[in-house]
Order: structure tokens, then sequence, then C-alpha cells
């Protein structure tokens, strides 16, 4: 099989229907959009969400909240994850080399989610009060 002799499927190519030409076509006149109206006019449509001039429901329901841009920059860190690691040290360049936070992360913080017997030492991270307690009692320390 050579690629210049490649050819489609039987059937799967069919011809463009080519409608307002000729009363024979069986799609002439009013090429298949009816007598009057705004859907027979060329460019006769409606925007998205227009409801007749009803107020549309994305006006009607109220705005709520917002999402920060700031998110890709913050990350957490469970007591288990810190476990997992086996360092005795550890800091943002640490986690973003163990793959643990993402690249763009700039603050991170230690939430208590699952246990800790390690004592780690963390350097430039945050802690939850509850983590920052386990991480203590773990022997560890925070800077």
């Amino acid at each position: 099989m050579e690629l210049n002799s490649i050819k489609p499927a039987e059937g799967a190519k069919h011809a463009k229907r080519r409608v307002g030409r000729g009363i024979g076509s069986g799609l002439g006149k009013t090429a298949g959009r009816g007598h009057k109206g705004q859907k027979s006019r060329s460019g006769g449509y409606h925007k998205v969400g227009f409801e007749g001039g009803q107020m549309p429901l994305q006006r009607r329901l109220p705005k709520r909240g917002f999402k920060s841009h700031l998110l890709k920059f913050n990350a957490e860190v469970t007591l288990s994850t810190l476990e997992q690691l086996g360092l005795a040290e550890v800091d943002l360049a640490a986690l973003k080399s163990a793959g643990v936070v993402g690249q763009l992360a700039k603050v991170v913080k230690v939430i208590k989610s699952g246990e800790l017997t390690k004592a780690v030492k963390l350097n430039g991270i945050g802690a939850t009060a509850g983590a920052k307690a386990a991480i203590e009692a773990a022997g560890g320390s925070l800077a």
C-alpha cells in the first residue's frame, strides 16, 4: 500500500448539501428554513443565554465567591507525606525536588493528617497548630 493509493471507505464521504438551488433539488426557494420568522433570516439567531427578553438565568442567580489566582503558588503537605520522605531537614527546595509540591509553589504549609514518628526540622515552611504540636511531639522543630 502506498500513500497515493489510500482512499476513504465506501460511503464515508458524501457531497455537501447545496441549498437554494432550484425546485428539483428539494431544497430550493426557502432552502429548508421555512417561511418568515427570525430563524429564516440571515444572521437571525439569538445570543447564547438569551431567553426571549426574560431575565436570563446567569443574571437571575446571585454572584458568589471567586477563585484566587494565588492558589497555584500555595501548597499543602501532610504529616504522613513528611513521614514517607524520610528527610531530617525539610525545606521548599527539598519538597520540590521530591515532587511533593509543584514547581510554582512559594508558600508551603504542613497540615495535620496522618502520623509522624520521625523527628523533622522544617525550614521556611509553615504548619497548622495541630501539625506543629505533632512535629514537636515527635522531637522535631520549626525554623
